[in-house]
């Protein structure tokens, strides 16, 4: 059986997209960690992938929970709420969920924003990875919970000030948690990179990928009773 990073357009793309992160870090930016993207399984199957592809993410993207970003220059603004994974120690490649478990430090509620443009299709997957799957920006949490159990957990989203999603069940969309981050390892092992001790990754939204409307100002995530965050938007 091949594996998800066999698919020849999710090697070019991935080859690319690393090149382009071992560069970013050579000329003095510091690496955050990682992410997964188009992981739900309708876009799964609509573009013929076996597992969610993944990027990469830069502490110059990160942002405090409360901040204002600027949509001036986007083409089109999206917000996931997002659990996010911090890792305890390397993993390296053959990960297993088992592993993946015992090397998870902690979670804590999150939030991505990114810019969807081109939409992704069969044939453009490797200029969707080269452009690093649309990441523009993540917003962590200062509270977590230890160890990578989601027992217990509800993720609630805000938009407009209202509730917007609930669900005490947040792998629906997304698969497995400890499988997201087995799958990142061993995707990172096969093009020559490591999950490494400190890494966070951001593992896939919890509700299907919110565009963002004109009128919008702002996106909640709580991930009870961990803690919540939340990013303001303009157009200026």
């Amino acid at each position: 059986m091949t594996s998800a990073w066999d698919h020849p357009l999710i090697k070019k793309g991935m080859e690319a997209q690393l090149a382009k992160r071992r560069a970013r870090i050579a000329a003095g930016e510091r690496p955050l960690g990682w992410k997964v993207g188009l992981g739900a399984p309708a876009a799964m199957e609509r573009l013929g992938l076996q597992a969610p592809v993944v990027g990469f993410l830069m502490q110059r993207a990160l942002l405090l929970s409360g901040s204002t970003v600027s949509f001036a220059g986007w083409t089109k603004p999206v917000a996931e709420a997002e659990i996010c994974v911090r890792m305890a120690t390397d993993l390296r490649g053959g990960a297993t969920p088992e592993t993946a478990l015992a090397a998870i430090k902690e979670i804590l509620p999150a939030i991505e924003l990114a810019d969807f443009d081109p939409p992704p299709t069969p044939d453009n997957l490797d200029a969707v990875l080269e452009g690093n799957v649309y990441q523009r920006h993540v917003v962590l949490c200062g509270n977590t919970r230890f160890g990578g159990s989601l027992d217990g957990l509800t993720s609630r989203v805000f938009r407009r000030g209202e509730v917007f999603n609930t669900t005490t069940d947040p792998e629906v969309l997304t698969g497995g948690l400890t499988t997201i981050v087995a799958h990142v390892a061993n995707t990172l092992a096969a093009f020559g990179e490591k999950l490494s001790a400190g890494d966070v990754i951001i593992t896939g939204s919890i509700t299907p990928p919110m565009m963002i409307e004109d009128d919008e100002t702002e996106i909640g995530h709580a991930l009870d009773p961990i803690g919540e965050v939340s990013v303001n938007f303009t157009r200026e």
